[in-house]
C-alpha cells in the first residue's frame, strides 16, 4: 500500500511534539538564516504600517472634501483641491513603499524557504544512502517516498506563508487598534465586543470540521491506495474478473470520502460569511454610533470612514491566524517525520582498513554465521561453508530456506548476528562497504534499468569503459543483435524506446553489465528465471566462460540449471543440511535427491 498522500487543502496532521520540533527546526536550520528572517521581519512590519496608514491618510482627504462642500454650501470657502492632492500623493507613496517592503520581504523569504529545501533534500539523499536494508524492509516505498516529496513541499510551502502571515497578522492587528483608539475609543470599544464573537466562531468551526478533515485525510489514502493496487494488478484483476468486487471496494471507499469531503469544505466554507456577517453588524453599530458623534461635532466624516475600514478590516487577522495555525501544526509536523527520519540509525560506519582488493583470489568462507532480520527470529543457524577460488557454487533449497539471505550477508547488506564471513582470509568487516562490493557482480530475477541509454545501463558499474567493451560485453551476452535492431542501437533511451524490450532481454541486458564489469565473484540470483529455453543455453554458455577463474555462487530453483556446479549447498531452515556434486548428492538419495526428482514429477518446488 501507498504512503501517506499529501493532504489536502485545510487538513491538519498534529505534531508527535509540536514545541520540540518547533524547537529544532529554529535552531539547527532556521537560526543559519537568522539575518535574513530578520530582513523578513523588519520589511513585513514596514509593509504592514505603510498599509495600515493607508486609510487614516484617505480619511482626510475626504474630511478636506466634506468640508469644502459644506463651505462652499453656506459661501465661506471652497474645496481645497491642492491640500487634496497632496494627501493623495502622500497616499500613493505610502501604498508603493508598502508594495516595495512586501516585494523585498517575499523574496527574502522565498530564497530562505528553498535554501532550507535544497538542504534538507540534501540531507535526505545522503541519508538514504546510509541507512540500513533493515530499515526498508519495515517501510514501504510510499512513506519514504512522502517524506521526500510531501512533506519536504509541506514545510517549505508553509513555511513561506506561515512566518509572514504571522508577521503581518500580529502588525495589522496591533496596528488597527492603535488607529481606531487613535479616532475614537468609545466605537473601538463596540469593534471589541464582536471580537470575541469571531474567535468563539473560528473555534467551534474549526472544532467540528477538524474531525471531517481528518475522515477525508484517511479515507482519501485509502481511495489513492486501492486505485494503485488495482492498477498495479490490473492483469490479475481481469484475469480472475474481479473487476466487480474492485468496483465495490472502490465505490466504498469513494462514498465515505465524499461524505467526509462534503461536511469537512461545507464547515470550513461558512465560516467566511459567518465572520463577514458579524463583521457586517460591527459596521452598523459603527457606523450608527459614529454617525451621532459627528453631530455633537466629536468626531470628522473622514474618520469615521477610516474608522469603519479598519472595523472591516479587524476581523481579517484574526481569520488569517486560525489559517497559519493550520499551515503551522502541517508544517511542523512534516518536520517532525523529516527530522525523525534523519534521525534513523545508520549502518556500521566503515572501518579505516584499507584492505587491497585488486590482489585477492576469491577464497571465501562462513564460519558459524547466524542471522535474522529480528534478532529474536535467527533464520540462519550455525552455516559454516568453505569455498575455494573460482569454484561454482550452487544454493539450493525450498522456499525461505536462506539462499538469498546468505549472497545479502556476503555482500554485507547486512551484517551476521554472530560468527564470520571471510574473503581471503579477511573479515568482510574490515573492507570499506565499497570496496567489498567492487569485487562482486550481481544479476538478480527482478531487473532493474534505469531510464538512460542501453549503452549507459550496460556501463552503470563500470562508467569508464569504451564503446569496444561494451559491444563485447553485449555480444558475450548474446544480447548485441537485438540491441541492433533498437531504434538508436546503444544510444536508444529504454524509457522513451523500451516498449518492445522483453522481461527476457532487459534480463540479458543486466547480464552484460555484469560481464563488463569484470567482478571477481558472480551471484547469480535466478539470473535466466525470466528467458525462454533457447537464449537460457545461450545465457548458460556464455556464463560458464564468463565463471572461469571466478568465484560464483548460483542461486537456483530449476536444479537442472546447476548439474555442473563445483559444489551444491543444499540449505533448509537457515542450515546447510548437505553439500556434494550433483552426482554424489544423487546418491546420497537425500533432500537434495527429493527436490530435484519431485521437479520431474510434476510437483512444485518453490
Amino acid at each position: 500500500m501507498p504512503g501517506p498522500m499529501r493532504a489536502p487543502k485545510g487538513v491538519t496532521h498534529k505534531a508527535k511534539n509540536f514545541k520540540k520540533t518547533t524547537k529544532k527546526l529554529i535552531k539547527d536550520y532556521l537560526f543559519k538564516y537568522k539575518i535574513a528572517i530578520l530582513i523578513v521581519i523588519i520589511f513585513a512590519i514596514g509593509s504592514t504600517i505603510f498599509n495600515i496608514v493607508g486609510p487614516k491618510i484617505l480619511g482626510n482627504a475626504t474630511t478636506e472634501v466634506f468640508n469644502g462642500i459644506i463651505g462652499k454650501l453656506s459661501g465661506t470657502s471652497g474645496i481645497n483641491f491642492e491640500k487634496i492632492a497632496r494627501i493623495l500623493l502622500t497616499l500613493l507613496g505610502f501604498y508603493i513603499m508598502s508594495a516595495l517592503f512586501g516585494l523585498v520581504q517575499g523574496f527574502t523569504m522565498t530564497s530562505v524557504s528553498q535554501k532550507l529545501t535544497y538542504k534538507l533534500r540534501n540531507d535526505i539523499a545522503i541519508k538514504l544512502n546510509r541507512l540500513p536494508m533493515k530499515y526498508f524492509d519495515k517501510k514501504t516505498n510510499g512513506e519514504v517516498l512522502s517524506i521526500i516529496t510531501n512533506d519536504i513541499d509541506t514545510l517549505s510551502q508553509n513555511l513561506n506563508q506561515s512566518i509572514t502571515q504571522i508577521i503581518t497578522s500580529i502588525c495589522t492587528l496591533i496596528g488597527i487598534i492603535i488607529m481606531m483608539l487613535s479616532i475614537s475609543p468609545v466605537m473601538t470599544l463596540i469593534s471589541f465586543i464582536i471580537f470575541p464573537i469571531s474567535v468563539f466562531i473560528v473555534k467551534m468551526v474549526v472544532g467540528k470540521s477538524q474531525k471531517y478533515f481528518k475522515r477525508q485525510q484517511e479515507y482519501l489514502g485509502h481511495v489513492n491506495g486501492q486505485v494503485e493496487e488495482i492498477y498495479g494488478g490490473h492483469t490479475i484483476v481481469k484475469a480472475f474478473n474481479g473487476e466487480e468486487e474492485a468496483i465495490k471496494r472502490f465505490k466504498k471507499a469513494n462514498k465515505e470520502l465524499y461524505i467526509s469531503g462534503w461536511k469537512s469544505q461545507f464547515l470550513s466554507g461558512i465560516m467566511h460569511p459567518l465572520l463577514m456577517f458579524i463583521g457586517n453588524l460591527g459596521y452598523v453599530a459603527v457606523s450608527v454610533v459614529g454617525g451621532y458623534l459627528a453631530i455633537q461635532g466629536t468626531i470628522t466624516v473622514g474618520n469615521i470612514q477610516s474608522f469603519i475600514q479598519y472595523n472591516k478590516r479587524f476581523t481579517q487577522p484574526i481569520e488569517q491566524i486560525s489559517q497559519v495555525s493550520a499551515m503551522l501544526q502541517a508544517m511542523v509536523a512534516a518536520a517532525e517525520r523529516i527530522f525523525e527520519f534523519l534521525e534513523e540509525p545508520e549502518e556500521i560506519k566503515d572501518v579505516d582498513n584499507n584492505i587491497d582488493t585488486t590482489k585477492l583470489k576469491g577464497n571465501v568462507e562462513f564460519k558459524n554465521v547466524k542471522f535474522g532480520y529480528d534478532e529474536d527470529k535467527i533464520i540462519i543457524n550455525n552455516f559454516n561453508s568453505k569455498i575455494k577460488e573460482g569454484q561454482k557454487i550452487a544454493i539450493v533449497g525450498p522456499t525461505g530456506a536462506g539462499k538469498t539471505t546468505m549472497v545479502k550477508l556476503l555482500m554485507r547488506f547486512y551484517d551476521v548476528n554472530s560468527g564470520e564471513i571471510l574473503v581471503d582470509g579477511h573479515n568482510i568487516k574490515d573492507f570499506k562497504r565499497g570496496d567489498l562490493r567492487k569485487m562482486f557482480g550481481m544479476v538478480l530475477q527482478d531487473t532493474w534499468l534505469f531510464g538512460g541509454t542501453v549503452k549507459e545501463n550496460i556501463k552503470y558499474g563500470k562508467p569508464d569503459a569504451s564503446d569496444s567493451e561494451v559491444i563485447e560485453a553485449a555480444k558475450a551476452a548474446h544480447v548485441n543483435h537485438f540491441i541492433k535492431t533498437l531504434p538508436k542501437g546503444y544510444n536508444s533511451v529504454l524509457n522513451e524506446e523500451s516498449s518492445n524490450v522483453s522481461a527476457g532481454q532487459k534480463q540479458l541486458l543486466t547480464i552484460a553489465r555484469v560481464i563488463l564489469a569484470n567482478p571477481k565473484i558472480l551471484i547469480l540470483d535466478e539470473a535466466t528465471s525470466s528467458i525462454d529455453t533457447r537464449t537460457e543455453l545461450q545465457i548458460q554458455a556464455a556464463m560458464d566462460n564468463l565463471m572461469k577463474g571466478r568465484t560464483s555462487f548460483i542461486i537456483a530453483h530449476r536444479l537442472s540449471t546447476i548439474k555442473n556446479a563445483d559444489l551444491i549447498l543444499v540449505m533448509n531452515h537457515g542450515d546447510i543440511v548437505e553439500q556434494g556434486t550433483h552426482e554424489d548428492l544423487l546418491a546420497r538419495n537425500g533432500f537434495y535427491a527429493d527436490l530435484y526428482n519431485s521437479q520431474f514429477d510434476g510437483e512444485e518446488v518453490v
